[in-house]
């Protein structure tokens, strides 16, 4: 993997013989100069870097200044810096280490010193981008069904929050919808739990793909799914956008041994703020009553909330 370390200092010569040692020690290394510390804040802003060396003393901005302007930039605050200094007093190392400086190195500096620094830096740095990225991936799998990869119940739940609170606060109006697929029992029990998971991650597909981006279409559990459209301009819309979902459903066709299904489904709607100032558990419920009274109505239907 290759890595880029961001050399700042205001001499010439000392930048060329750092690019030279690490070159020659560092395997897959990209490096970046800068003569003076407005120009290596600004090279690091442009160009993602693993690894700062900057000089301590420098006209104009100096290292410390360097390390505040970088600690000042969200997308900086991870990225390593070592000071590179011919002071070798105390005050001044204890003062870099306190803003932020991970390590210092003392000019004229040992060769293999620089390297053995600068690769342990990269290494903590490296683990500590692997340990971000995981994290990242095992939130995400947090907050997915595994089945069918749409957001799961928990996931939901915090959207619900997040947009209701949006809707309240912009004006723009929200519907919610519970989907249910008819008598999937059935297909459990006519086809079994393999193939009723086909019809599960069928239908999974059919709703990614028919809301728009900014849409939520979630599995809340076994064969019921909830669906967020926000913003939404009015009711009439709110239906149109689940009656072309309840259409696309029910002319879904499978393979072999599905081959002689048909699958319909039946949908509760409610819109938001057409049913007063509730919470995002109210506006389930709501949803949820009008899918019951969808099922006691002879199903393959989309029902509105009263």
């Amino acid at each position: 993997m290759t890595c880029t370390i961001l050399i700042i200092d205001d001499s010439e010569l000392i930048r060329k013989q750092i690019r030279q040692i690490l070159t020659d020690h560092v395997p897959f290394l990209r490096t970046v100069e800068a003569e003076d510390g407005i120009a290596g804040v600004k090279a690091a802003l442009e160009n993602p870097v693993d690894l700062i060396l900057c000089d301590l003393e420098m006209p104009g901005l100096d290292g410390f200044k360097v390390l505040a302007m970088v600690n000042s930039h969200e997308s900086l605050r991870d990225v390593p810096v070592i000071i590179l200094t011919g002071n070798s007093q105390r005050e001044d190392k204890i003062r870099g280490l306190g803003q932020g400086a991970s390590d210092y190195i003392t000019k004229p500096f040992d060769s293999a010193e620089l390297v053995a620094r600068v690769r342990v830096h990269l290494k903590i740095k490296q683990l500590q981008d692997d340990l971000r990225r995981s994290n990242a991936q095992l939130e995400a799998l947090s907050l997915t069904d595994p089945l069918t990869q749409l957001p799961n119940r928990r996931s939901l739940e915090e959207s619900l929050v997040r947009e209701l609170e949006r809707a309240r606060r912009s004006g723009q109006p929200l519907a919610l919808g519970v989907l249910d697929i008819d008598h999937f029992k059935r297909v459990n029990d006519i086809y079994g739990h393999q193939q009723g998971d086909v019809v599960l991650r069928t239908v999974a597909d059919i709703i990614h793909s028919n809301i728009r981006p900014y849409d939520i279409g979630a599995r809340y559990g076994g064969e019921e799914f909830v669906l967020i459209w926000s913003p939404v301009s009015n009711v009439e819309a709110a239906v149109q956008f689940a009656e072309r979902l309840r259409v696309t459903i029910s002319n879904q066709s499978f393979p072999p041994p599905l081959d002689t299904l048909h699958i319909t489904v039946s949908i509760g709607l409610v819109f938001y703020p057409a049913v007063g100032s509730i919470s995002g558990d109210d506006l389930f419920k709501r949803a949820d009553d009008a899918l019951y009274r969808a099922k006691q109505g002879g199903r393959n239907c989309v029902v509105i909330a009263d």
